[in-house]
């Protein structure tokens, strides 16, 4: 049973909820690896079909990472939330931000990798990292200014500022803005519209909009998740399988022309 982070399955929607009220839902090495692990699950379950990422309580969604203090650059030590990253931007199905409070730090990271985010009334914004000894070199500031522009990016890295529900609506680093206690539902409600549509098209949409900068790796999930998954369908694929295991000539009659 986990500690940080409390998971629901229900009507294929998984809700994963970082579970920390009291440290601001801050994340920590084993929240990481339990957000992996959740995602990995959703990912692997057919039944689930979009995600919901959310924070306990009323005030904060997440306000980044809880490290200990660095003393080794060994790799067991290192935060693991780039896998969480990760995960979020490539997994096959749509997972909502639904940010209830304050998004700081790779809070802000959390929901910007989401592929849509529903905001809280009272929720807020913010990128702290050069005040407060961090910095995220990549899916904090390749995407953030995917969503915002350059410029918008780089002030927020820069200086730090804060940023309402409101202004965050109207840079387009959130979707929606809704009443707070109207969040949940309005989060449910946008994954249960989501499931309405065709999973392999969202999955295909969603390994393209990956890929632009996952490179080989993008290129790679939509080759061997969408195409080749497609292709094993046929009968081109099915033929040429029998003949070879048949140890005889395919019926090329059907499929080449």
């Amino acid at each position: 049973m986990t500690d940080d982070i409390l998971v629901d399955t229900a009507d294929g929607i998984t809700t994963i909820t970082i579970n920390r009220p009291e440290a601001g839902n801050k994340f920590r090495v084993q929240t990481a690896r339990e957000l992996a692990d959740a995602l990995r699950r959703f990912r692997d379950d057919r039944e689930q079909r979009v995600a919901i990422l959310t924070g306990a309580g009323e005030k904060f969604f997440c306000i980044g990472g809880e490290h200990d203090p660095v003393t080794t650059a060994d790799y067991g030590a290192i935060m693991p939330i780039v896998d969480v990253y990760e995960l979020i931007d490539t997994v096959a199905k749509p997972v909502i931000a639904a940010v209830n409070g304050y998004a700081v730090g790779g809070g802000n990271v959390l929901h910007v990798v989401c592929d849509l985010t529903i905001a809280a009334e009272n929720a807020l914004f913010r990128q702290v990292g050069p005040i407060v000894g961090s910095f995220d070199a990549g899916y904090g500031t390749w995407y953030l200014e995917d969503v915002v522009g350059r410029k918008r990016a780089k002030e927020m890295w820069y200086l730090n500022r804060k940023y309402t529900a409101s202004q965050a609506l109207e840079m387009g680093l959130v979707n929606e803005v809704v009443p707070a206690a109207e969040l949940a539902a309005r989060a449910r409600g946008l994954a249960v519209e989501l499931k309405a549509r065709g999973p392999l098209a969202l999955a295909g949409l969603k390994s393209a909009f990956s890929g632009r900068h996952t490179g080989v790796a993008g290129q790679a999930r939509m080759a061997h998740d969408q195409l080749l998954s497609m292709y094993l369908l046929t009968e081109e694929a099915h033929e040429v399988s029998a003949s070879f295991a048949q140890r005889r000539a395919p019926d090329d009659g059907k499929f080449w022309r």
